[in-house]
This record gives C-alpha cells, structure tokens and sequence, in this order.
C-alpha cells in the first residue's frame, strides 16, 4: 500500500521545526517503510516548493499561495491538485491528514480517500482548556472531519470528546501513538542523578506548567538536594497575554527552589535521550492532551513518571503500576509522590521496569504501523 501523509510539520532539518504532531508522523512513517509500504510526506507552510527522496520515503515541500482572503482555500486546491497527481500515477493510494486546524476542508480529492487522524483539534483543546475557539478552526476542523472517508483518533478519550464538542458521531478507530522503542533503553545507574526531576515538553499553560512551581516548592521543603530541569519550548501565554511562560513560572518558585531550577530551552530530538538518562523521575502535569509522545519515551526509558490523572491518562498508565496519577491542581499529593520516588529507589525501579514492558506491548511503532495498514485496507475496500 502507498501512503502520503499532508502535515504542517516534519522533523528534517530541510523542513523546519517539529513538535508531536510531526514525530508522530515520523515514527509511523519509518515503521511503514520497514514494512515495505512506500511513504510521501506533503509538507505545507514551506518557502518553497521541492522534492526529494530520502530512506524509502518521498518528501514534497508545498509553499502556500498568499493572496488576501484567498490564501488558504487556494493552496488547498493546490493541494488537491498534487494529491490528484500522485493518485493518478499510482504513486499513492490512500491520504492520511491531522484534525488540528482542519487542513482538509476544501481537499477534496477525485477518488484518494483521506484519513483524519486525531491528535487534538484547536476546538478540542479549546474544550480541554475551556477558551473559546476561533469560529473559523471550528468550522474548518467540522468540515474535514465530514468529509473524510476514515476517522481514526489515538486515544478513546479524544475521540468521544470530539463527537461531543462538534455534536458529532464519527466512528473513529482507536490507534494510539507510537515511537521506535529500541533508542530508548533503560538508564545506566551510573547516568541517573538523584533527587533529578525532568519535565520534558513546551512551557505552556495547557501541560499544567504553571502547577510545576508550586509543586517543586513542597519538594525543596523537604528534600533540599533535589534539582528540576524543564526542556521544551517556551510559548506565550493566551490567559495573561504574557510573551513568555517561563517568565510567569519564574515568579511562582520560592527563593531556594528556584536556585535547583534549570530551564534548558528547547533542544533537538537527538538530546531528548540524554536527558531522559539523567532523570530520576519525569513529571507531566498536563491539563490537555491526546495521547502525548513524552511519555511514551519517559516509559520506554524505564522512568518513573508521576503524570496527570484526567481523561487520555488511563489510556496510558495505570495508577501505582506504571506510574502515578495525580490532578495537576493537588501539589501536595503531587509533591508527595515525588518525594515518594526519590525515596524509595526500589518502588521508581518497579514502576520503570512496568512502564517499559508497556510501551513494548502497546505502542511500539510497528505495531501502531500495522493496525493502520489494516484500517487503511478497510478504508480502501469500502471506496
């Protein structure tokens, strides 16, 4: 089966920045390939258009047309016309598309099917976060979802929460994210720094970064040794029109805690690892999500991780046997749970060893690769 993927990012240093939704696609797309399936990645936003092949895939940069009150419907019909093309020559067979910003609305290939994969919609976080969302995402996002021939959502969660919020009942397929377990591998004793917690993911109010500080004040209180690292990138704020989250965590940490604080900014995928060694515990206090990526690589790593405890959360981890589950709003709980951890070395190894033996079972990439294969077929046959 041939596949294409349309997103709006890829992590290659010839495409620009990455954030989950390109990882995603690129560990999904690695395992296809293995699997002897070829690959085009559509990448739009780009300053140019360009194609080249690289590692069994086909990689095509589309530059947006810029015309005032057009510019998006026209470089969807671009879109579509290229996605014509390559049908036409039997390069691809199938189209598979995110729901963020609802990309798809106004494609509308002659006979490629296209595949809507849900990995949080503006309207769902919007949901998640109780703002309100830009009309135009919402109706955008609607669109594409009706109009697609396949639906598939990586967690049961996101899916039931975006039939509620489009007042919809898209039958989606539930197929999680995957990642390449074999990078990941279980910390050196020697490599792992005590009393080190990592936060891994963008400073943003969604992922619960502004609970962080009153969290890690409780833990400086009663282990004073302890150290935080945060890795991610830094992103205003939408609720105080701040230009810098970090600058709002910054504010909220008491004198000494914020003396264990090491904010590393943003740094490439390949270092990830490495920070992920040093570890002796990551924490993800989100308050909205699909099912993210950084756990999945914090458990693969064999880490203890003590996450939030709402909606896609129990997808993913079990409470006490995997990890930890805690809202992000009880920061002594949370605190304790820490404290917990870094107390007892024989407790955070049982959750590790747990937590890797489920990413190996669940959400490896190969077997993300073929159960979408097999919805594609379905997909395909019903076309």
């Amino acid at each position: 089966m041939k596949i294409a993927f349309l997103t709006p990012e890829y992590p290659h240093p010839k495409i620009g920045t990455s954030g989950g939704l390109g990882t995603s696609i690129h560990h999904l797309a690695h395992a296809l390939v293995a699997l002897g399936h070829p690959v085009h990645v559509l990448v739009y936003r780009q300053q140019k258009d360009k194609q080249w092949e690289e590692n069994g895939m086909v990689f095509h940069q589309i530059k947006n047309i810029q015309f005032k009150g057009l510019s998006r419907y026209l470089t969807c019909k671009k879109i579509e016309k290229y996605i014509n093309q390559l049908y036409h020559q039997q390069q691809i067979d199938i189209v598979e598309a995110p729901d963020w910003t609802g990309m798809t609305s106004f494609i509308q290939p002659k006979k490629c099917p296209i595949v809507i994969r849900l990995n949080g919609s503006d309207t769902y976080f919007c949901h998640l976060e109780n703002r309100k969302v830009k009309w135009v995402n919402r109706y955008h996002e609607k669109r594409a979802l009706q109009q697609a021939k396949g639906h598939i959502s990586v967690s049961a969660f996101t899916a039931k929460t975006t039939n509620q919020v489009f007042g919809g009942n898209f039958p989606f397929e539930i197929i999680p994210n995957g990642i390449e377990v074999h990078p990941f591998s279980e910390s050196s004793k020697e490599s792992v720094k005590e009393g080190s917690i990592l936060y891994l993911g963008t400073l943003i109010r969604k992922k619960g970064v502004l609970e962080i500080p009153e969290i890690f004040n409780r833990v400086v209180a009663k282990y004073p040794k302890a150290t935080l690292h945060l890795v991610g990138a830094d992103a205003s704020d939408i609720a105080t029109n701040s230009s810098s989250t970090w600058q709002l965590m910054q504010e909220l940490f008491d004198v000494q805690a914020k003396k264990q604080v090491t904010y590393h900014g943003k740094v490439p995928y390949s270092q990830v690892k490495q920070f992920l060694e040093q570890a002796n515990l990551v924490i993800f206090p989100s308050y909205a999500e699909a099912l993210p990526l950084a756990w999945l690589e914090a458990m693969a790593m064999q880490k203890a991780i003590i996450a939030s405890d709402i909606g896609w959360a129990k997808e993913v981890i079990t409470d006490g046997k995997e990890g930890f589950l805690v809202h992000p709003t009880k920061h002594q709980e949370f605190a304790e749970r820490i404290l917990q951890l870094i107390d007892d070395k024989d407790l955070a190894s049982h959750l590790g060893i747990n937590a890797k033996q489920k990413i190996a079972q669940n959400f490896s990439n190969f077997q993300v690769a073929k159960l979408t294969i097999d919805y594609y077929a379905k997909i395909l046959q019903s076309t």
